[in-house]
């Protein structure tokens, strides 16, 4: 479950050294950081992982020989006018990646984040966090993706609206246009099983 570390106030350059320093450190929970506040980050289930490297293989085969390159997991991105900080499970730059500096572990533009749902983050992801990404000039496409059932959200950026898709069957493709990428929810959920 993501919690909220009970501490006093860290300003970002603070809580930038203290998850530099957490890297080598196994036993150190990832956190993400909101204006101040720490957000300790969970460890994530064999469906999530599933989930995550399904989407993060399909979009590395997808676009490989274009000028977009895919992350995952440990890419921290900065929203540097909402002072947050987040850990996307995949997501998607193209062009030259700019990052807050020459350490090159915080990314200031992607174009595409997905997120994979899990009971304990799913309010947060949908709410505070995509409000927070939004601040982002460079980003166009949200992507939602449950763990538990065959479900995939997807908002995408027109000029200042977000438009909402949704796919509920296998066979269903999901379109990414900023990124000219097509993913089949088939090639999503392979290998993943589902309780009745």
């Amino acid at each position: 479950m993501a919690t909220r570390a009970v501490q006093t106030y860290l300003t970002p350059v603070e809580y930038i050294a203290l998850e530099r320093k957490a890297i080598p450190d196994a036993e150190t929970v990832r956190s993400e950081y909101i204006n101040g506040e720490i957000i300790n980050m969970p460890g994530a289930s064999f469906a999530h992982n599933l989930v995550t490297g399904n989407i993060f293989g399909e979009l590395r085969a997808r676009l490989k020989g274009t000028e977009c390159a895919v992350f995952a997991n440990d890419m921290r991105i900065s929203i540097p006018t909402a002072k947050s900080y987040f850990y996307p499970d995949v997501g998607v730059v193209c062009g030259e990646p700019c990052f807050e500096d020459d350490v090159f572990d915080t990314l200031l533009n992607p174009i595409v984040i997905v997120e994979v749902l899990s009971p304990s983050t799913e309010a947060f992801d949908r709410g505070e966090k995509f409000a927070h990404y939004r601040h982002v000039t460079s980003f166009q496409e949200y992507v939602l993706v449950a763990q538990d059932q065959i479900r995939v959200e997807h908002y995408y950026r027109q000029e200042r609206q977000w438009i909402f898709t949704d796919f509920e069957k296998r066979d269903e493709i999901l379109s990414l246009p900023s990124i000219q990428c097509e993913l089949p929810l088939q090639e999503i959920y392979e290998r993943v099983a589902f309780s009745d």
